[in-house]
């Protein structure tokens, strides 16, 4: 039986919902406008006092940290397919970074193009210029894929005319069809693993890699961001009295 607590309670809540609904103003979109603002110099004209002396402290602590210098690059590096100074250079990286994270090298590098955003000049490298090389937050993939999962991968980089690599030697035509391939100077053998690092994004199939969805396994350490990873290469070399440079060496051949 409902207790005449519960049915005043009840009363309360069907009340109070009725006045909430009878306060709702009958407003309804009729129109839609848009249009684009152009973001240039023209609002440095007359910045706005107050929000320019708030934000000065800031802007200045964060200059004293992307002005650091990390190196020095003796040749510009840009990116581009069919293979580039500066995919070549961050496909090295995460080849590289295999060993360190996982105990085991890599048989091969992978960056896709569209993840690298900025070329690197030839010059001081500071932290803003890494930040923007790589300004997303991908991170070091070590996959194991047999070698007919290998080739598959080899054939989606080969569709899209060419991704940054490492440890592999590829001949493709401007069809995006694959000619030939080596591993490590060797054939690809269709029953061996091998080991790609690579981004998550491009783990997970991303970018018309589809192929390393087929992955044995998959290790993808925290903290091993690939920014982080070439800032430490960068600094690594600095240390040893190098400066940064890479060029093309045929790792993909684009067959006329």
């Amino acid at each position: 039986m409902i207790t005449n607590q519960l049915k005043w309670m009840a009363g309360i809540a069907i009340g109070s919902s009725l006045m909430l609904a009878s306060c709702r103003p009958a407003y309804k979109v009729v129109a839609i406008e848009a249009y684009r603002m152009p973001m240039d110099s023209t609002w440095d004209a007359t910045p706005d006092k107050e929000v320019l002396a708030f934000l000065t402290p800031f802007q200045t602590s964060m200059d004293s940290v992307m002005n650091e210098v990390k190196g020095e690059a003796a040749v510009s590096m840009d990116r581009y397919r069919p293979e580039s100074p500066l995919s070549n250079l961050i496909a090295d990286v995460l080849r590289q970074a295999a060993k360190d994270f996982t105990g085991h090298p890599a048989d091969m590098g992978l960056i896709n193009i569209g993840g690298i955003r900025n070329v690197l000049t030839q010059g001081p490298i500071t932290t803003g210029n890494i930040y923007e090389i790589l300004p997303f937050e991908n991170s070091l993939c070590v996959l194991t894929l047999k070698g007919t999962h290998l080739r598959a991968l080899l054939e989606n980089i080969a569709a899209r005319g060419g991704e940054g690599v490492s440890g592999v030697k590829m001949t493709i035509n401007k069809q995006g069809e694959l000619l030939k391939a080596q591993v490590g100077g060797q054939p690809i053998t269709d029953d061996r693993l091998y080991r790609i690092a690579t981004i998550d994004y491009l783990a997970e199939g991303n970018d018309g890699m589809t192929a390393l969805t087929q992955a044995e396994d998959r290790i993808c350490p925290e903290g091993a961001t690939l920014r982080d990873l070439f800032m430490r290469y960068v600094e690594k070399q600095t240390a040893q009295g190098k400066k940064i440079t890479a060029q093309t060496e045929g790792r993909i051949y684009l067959k006329e």
